[in-house]
């Protein structure tokens, strides 16, 4: 019931953005603010007669990978940071020098040691999104419930059994908001890699139609990524969420 109710809120909100979006139709000029039927029209002429479905695999390809990617090696990392203060110092430095480097001077960096490469493109996402797991996981590493620990030393839990049954299910919820929050971030910086180095994506796509002045199809082409991301985050993400709530409260 709580479920109904979450989506008929956001649907209302939508809703509300879409009203809002016709009554900015009226008021402006309609080069700049396109009819939502032209905006329909536009998306279903690029998914079914142009290269939407292509660009929208190529990009969520290259989501998917530097998300991996940077969580595997965010969340080991973070985790030893949080426990050891000896990496914790030898890290520390990296880490802020990342933290604060623009995304567009890594990104630019990449294309020009590697070239224009689908390697080039990935390490730049990769880069930018890994300094932020590992603060997430640095800082639920550190609060660890210590007793929860020395209990598993009592009852002589071998080392593995102890991580997994123990020490990482506290992790859960740090690692599922650094899961939620880098995945809206890395789409973001996709896209951008892809417009300044890729021949196809959504970013490339988006490129294209700025040079024609094409709101619509940038619209289109916009709309269809978001709903991907959208649809992770209501079926994916809040799942998890969901369960990782009910494992605390027991």
């Amino acid at each position: 019931m709580r479920r109904f109710q979450s989506f008929f809120v956001q649907c209302l909100v939508v809703g509300s953005l879409l009203m809002i979006w016709q009554v900015a139709v009226i008021m402006f000029e309609p080069e700049y603010f396109p009819r939502l039927d032209v905006i329909a029209s536009s998306w279903h002429y690029h998914w079914f007669n142009g290269n939407l479905q292509n660009d929208l695999i190529q990009t969520l390809r290259r989501v998917i990978i530097s998300f991996i990617l940077a969580m595997f090696i965010g969340v080991l990392t973070g985790i030893l940071m949080g426990r050891v203060n000896r990496a914790n110092q030898i890290f520390e430095p990296l880490l802020l020098f990342f933290l604060n480097l623009p995304a567009l001077v890594t990104i630019i960096l990449c294309y020009i040691w590697l070239g224009l490469e689908e390697t080039a493109a990935i390490l730049a996402v990769f880069i930018n999104k890994l300094p932020t797991v590992i603060v997430a996981m640095r800082e639920g590493a550190r609060v660890i419930d210590n007793k929860l620990m020395e209990v598993a030393k009592v009852y002589k839990l071998p080392a593995s059994r102890t991580f997994f049954n123990v020490f990482l299910p506290q992790l859960y919820p740090y690692i599922l908001a650094a899961a939620r929050n880098g995945l809206a971030l890395i789409w973001k910086i996709v896209l951008v890699v892809e417009l300044l180095g890729r021949s196809d994506g959504i970013g490339f796509g988006l490129h294209t139609f700025f040079g024609h002045f094409d709101i619509a199809s940038i619209l289109a082409y916009a709309f269809s990524f978001m709903i991907v991301m959208f649809s992770v985050d209501w079926f994916v993400f809040k799942p998890l969420e969901k369960r990782i709530q009910r494992g605390r409260q027991q």
